[in-house]
């Protein structure tokens, strides 16, 4: 049951971020081409297991974002405009969509060391 509440509350996450993309974003090629961003940061691997399970995690948060999504929208006077936002609503929807897919926080072991939390 644990395992199907986190993967609706990716979904959920997935569609919200999107909706709002629509409504505010800076247009789909963009989307496009962030929209698996957040992976690059499983690059800090190659200077080990520590930090990389370290930046993929920060990268895989949703506390970051969420922040930056809420002053960008603060400072814009909360019509949503702006690259900032609109970037953050990438990120969102980007780990939505890992979370989706059953895909959590990792260990330092290693890129596939990961621990969704979804048993």
């Amino acid at each position: 049951m644990s395992r199907l509440l986190l993967r609706l509350e990716g979904a959920a996450l997935l569609v919200a971020s999107v909706i709002l993309y629509r409504q505010f974003g800076a247009g789909w090629p963009r989307f496009a081409l962030l929209i698996l961003a957040p992976d690059l940061a499983a690059l800090a691997y190659l200077a080990g297991g520590r930090l990389g399970a370290v930046a993929y995690n920060l990268a895989h948060t949703s506390a970051i974002p969420l922040t930056l999504a809420v002053v960008a929208a603060w400072e814009s006077g909360w019509d949503g405009d702006g690259t900032t936002f609109s970037l953050a609503l990438i990120w969102l929807a980007h780990i939505g969509m890992d979370r989706l897919a059953g895909y959590g926080v990792k260990d330092p072991g290693g890129v596939t060391a990961t621990r969704p939390n979804l048993g």
